[in-house]
């Protein structure tokens, strides 16, 4: 984890660009979604904040990796089969089109499951 990277500006500059332009748009999603959120990084990567963690994302060698946590990848366990996933992570394979509907729908997902924890607080 590289802790010298503050910024989600920062932490796209280091990918290689192929892997930067789907990282900004991702961005541009999820901000699309909740552009109230808070942008920092989060265990070294990108994470976006509004009531608490929302989404993490991430870019790798061979795959976007999307972060909604489990509650997020148990809601949409139908449309997510086709991907690799594990308790809290889809992986979106760069050779493959990235589907930029879905993560905004489990962005939506996240979005109203913290406005409910938050009520309940």
């Amino acid at each position: 984890m590289n802790t010298s990277i503050k910024t989600i500006d920062e932490y796209i500059a280091t990918q290689p660009k192929e892997v930067a332009l789907i990282l900004e748009q991702v961005r541009k999603t999820i901000r699309n979604v909740i552009p109230e959120a808070e942008e920092t990084i989060g265990y070294g990567i990108p994470t976006f904040k509004y009531y608490g963690n929302l989404v993490h994302f991430a870019g790798y060698k061979n795959h976007i990796g999307f972060y909604p946590g489990a509650a997020g990848i148990e809601a949409f366990a139908d449309e997510i089969k086709q991907y690799n996933t594990s308790k809290g992570t889809i992986q979106f394979l760069l050779k493959e089109p990235i589907p930029y509907d879905l993560i905004a729908k489990i962005t939506t997902f996240r979005v109203q499951q913290n406005l409910e924890k938050k009520k309940k607080k």
